[in-house]
């Protein structure tokens, strides 16, 4: 096999979990030695490059007049947003949903010159994008290219498993059909507007109701399989599964002297990067947390400095999550894919408080499989979030069964795999068998 190097261009969407996967796997590829350049949004500045990537950086909007720390965009826009996350799923599809759609829409709209200049000038071999919608560039511009969906599977819809965003059980179907209709009446204006531009933009025509694409040449996503869903129609062959994708670009932890030696057990409390940027609901949290007899390290996120800690927690803006998850013994967490799929990954049991979008999704799949507890995240009452955690720290068998597959899910090492897939498909396009 040829050991060319090869230029692969990610694209991932402007927030912490898509952009933490594509580093995670474009970090395999530049230790082989290939170029990786990332096309990441403009607030990425500074952030790729020591990684050992190019930056070649994209606006989504007019640039702000001030420099804007990375994903401000969509903490701007969930903090204003963050009443929405109290409604039914249902009833979020027209105030947040279909808003969430027009914004990133909107990006991919006001990029797409800028973003054929990039390609024109990188002269990619692989193109990898990790996003919910489609740019049209990235399809036209002639190099084979890459999905990647880092969201709950459910995104690949099926008519046997419940509507993505509902939230609704598997084995339950009340509700489907309606929530289906009602994602209809409030999505097919958009759609057809997308679709138009996308086709104008000479890229396919989207598939009915969706925003994006499947790649004919490769399609990834990340979720493991014994947690993943039973499907009435296989997906098409080029769809690879990888159990896990957690990057290795994060420093080393070590637990704070004043946490260390503590009594009770150890938790990690994350909301993500935009969900802890509703300031009320962590300060309730940290509040009820304060009475236990644990221990918490806390990601404050972006409004770190607007909400203090308990004695018995420690915590930042930003923490090195993949170097702290293997220390803990439960995660409370939002329930976005890379938390998820990153607690299964080192074996860990989950509290779920999900907001939005596919965290919904996952909050049901991990209690429904038994792997953690789903709780009304702005509804719980205290007595609800400390039975759930004493009950899953007393549960043996579900830690000892759940280390058991995060070892299984380290083994296949789903970076890996999709970075040689991804290196496969570009040394196919150089040799000239596409």
């Amino acid at each position: 096999m040829s050991d060319e190097r090869l230029t692969i261009v990610f694209m991932p969407e402007s927030a912490y979990g898509p952009t933490n996967n594509c580093i995670g796997i474009g970090k395999v590829l530049e230790r082989r030695g290939h170029r990786v350049v990332f096309a990441a949004e403009a607030s990425w500045k500074g952030r790729l490059e020591p990684l050992g990537f190019e930056e070649d950086l994209v606006d989504l909007a007019p640039p702000p007049e001030e420099e804007q720390d990375a994903g401000q965009f969509w903490t701007d826009f969930i903090t204003q947003t963050a009443p929405e996350f109290r409604k039914p799923t249902i009833e979020q599809l027209d105030s947040f949903i279909r808003p969430v759609w027009e914004s990133l829409i909107d990006g991919a709209r006001y990029c797409e010159p800028h973003l054929r200049e990039i390609l024109d000038r990188t002269r990619p071999d692989v193109i990898v994008e990790d996003n919910v919608c489609c740019f049209p560039a990235l399809l036209t511009h002639g190099a084979p290219w890459v999905r990647i969906m880092s969201c709950n599977p459910l995104e690949m819809k099926d008519p046997d498993l419940p509507p993505p965003f509902s939230g609704y059980p598997t084995a339950d179907r009340t509700g489907w059909d309606e929530f289906r209709a009602e994602y209809e009446r409030t999505h097919r204006e958009l759609w057809e507007a997308t679709n138009a531009f996308v086709i104008e933009a000479g890229a396919p025509p989207l598939p009915y109701l969706e925003f994006i694409h499947e790649s004919r040449y490769l399609n990834l996503y990340v979720y493991p399989e014994f947690a993943d869903y039973p499907r009435s129609r296989p997906l098409a062959p080029t769809w690879h599964r990888l159990d896990s994708s957690v990057r290795e670009t994060e420093e080393p932890f070590e637990i704070p002297a004043h946490l260390r030696d503590g009594e009770g057990a150890l938790i990690y409390l994350s909301l993500g990067s935009l969900g802890s940027a509703d300031v009320e609901l962590m300060e309730r949290l940290v509040d009820v947390l304060s009475r236990t007899p644990h221990r918490y390290i806390v990601s404050k996120g972006p409004r770190a400095d607007e909400f203090e800690l308990a004695d018995n927690m420690w915590g930042e803006a930003r923490v090195p999550q993949t170097s702290i998850i293997p220390l803990v013994d439960l995660v409370i967490t939002h329930g976005g894919n890379n938390t998820t799929t990153e607690s299964f990954h080192f074996g860990k049991p989950m509290i779920v408080l999900p907001l939005f979008w596919d965290q919904y999704d996952n909050a049901q799949r991990v209690a429904e499989l038994g792997y953690g507890v789903r709780l009304d995240t702005y509804r719980f009452e205290e007595r609800e979030l400390h039975g759930a955690i004493e009950r899953l720290l007393d549960d043996e068998d579900l830690r000892s069964r759940m280390a058991r597959e995060g070892e299984e899910i380290r083994r296949r090492d789903g970076k890996t795999r999709a970075a040689d897939l991804i290196e496969d498909l570009g040394r196919r396009y150089r040799a000239g068998r596409l």
